[in-house]
């Protein structure tokens, strides 16, 4: 898979096929219209492209905050390289843009820069300025520039929908597992080793302080988890904890820190990208070090026995 910033960059060497959404997960109900793209291309003779935008256009026309995503836009073209497609452009999603008037988003990108012949959008497919246009304008649209539309069906498209939505409140409530079932792959936190407060290399568990760097990225709910990460081409498990330290911190302040098992070396400087596999527990405040230092310990007996369950 090639990767394009804008859709001006991307110099098609033929026709193509060309699906359009944020895709933002890359689960099984969006693997599914991919499957369906790529499955159209290879029949007609075409290249697929997956025709994105970011920022997410709720970022630009909203100034949404709350706005939580699953993958970054990193993590999407990574998880996106590994199914099949020919083509990943991302457009700028900018007030500018917003302002098409839908034919001109049609004739400019679809046509003039995709060099597109079959287009596979779901049903309530909405486009142009104020997303005024919908699927029977592009089917319109179609017969004036000679271009098909295939049109994805309410069912398949609800299944992406929910899908989405329902991982994204698994992931909120912790509920890792059903996440993971949902994805068809771990869920992952991406971010820089940096320095932290030191409080579990005091406890006898140095952990890396990861710094997650997009603030629109999801945040699991708070507690431990069990983990894994490739580290110089190796793979090592630890555990996650996610909060705020209440026994030992004297600020309130939210880290995502991890204590790899049986790893021995600096990782300050390095980008971690962090598979969350089950759920422990939540994070509590413990009466003591002691207390503290003995619902670790069983959090690592607990780790080391589910990764045993994996091997």
């Amino acid at each position: 898979m090639k990767t394009f910033k804008s859709a001006s960059a991307f110099k098609p060497q033929r026709q193509t096929v060309v699906t359009i959404g944020t895709f933002d997960g890359v689960h099984l109900g969006h693997r599914k219209i991919i499957n369906r793209l790529n499955q159209v291309a290879k029949t007609k003779d075409l290249d697929s492209v997956l025709l994105t935008f970011f920022p997410h256009p709720r970022m630009v026309l909203q100034q949404n905050q709350d706005l939580k995503l699953i993958n970054t836009i990193d993590e999407r073209i990574r998880f996106l390289s590994d199914t099949g497609l020919n083509y990943l452009v991302i457009e700028p999603f900018t007030i500018e843009f917003s302002r098409l008037k839908a034919e001109d988003y049609i004739k400019q990108y679809l046509v003039d820069q995709l060099n597109v012949a079959v287009v596979i959008v779901g049903y309530d497919h909405r486009f142009g300025r104020n997303r005024t246009a919908n699927i029977e304008d592009l089917k319109a649209f179609a017969k004036t520039y000679h271009f098909e539309v295939e049109e994805i069906s309410k069912q398949d498209i609800d299944d992406v929908a929910v899908s989405s939505t329902k991982i994204r409140k698994a992931i909120t409530e912790g509920q890792i597992d059903l996440a993971n079932t949902y994805l068809s792959k771990p869920f992952v936190l991406t971010g820089k080793v940096v320095k932290g407060r030191q409080l579990g290399k005091s406890l006898g568990y140095p952990t890396a302080n990861l710094y997650i760097e997009e603030n629109y990225k999801i945040i699991p709910k708070e507690g431990v988890y069990v983990v894994c990460a490739e580290i110089d081409s190796k793979p090592y498990f630890g555990m996650m904890n996610i909060g705020h330290n209440p026994t030992i911190a004297k600020d309130n302040r939210k880290s995502v820190e991890t204590y790899f098992f049986d790893f021995e070396g600096n990782l300050y400087g390095k980008t971690l990208e962090i598979q969350l596999l089950k759920r422990i527990r939540d994070e509590r405040k413990f009466d003591s070090l002691v207390a503290l230092k003995a619902a670790m310990q069983k959090d690592k007996a607990f780790s080391i026995n589910y990764i045993k369950t994996l091997q």
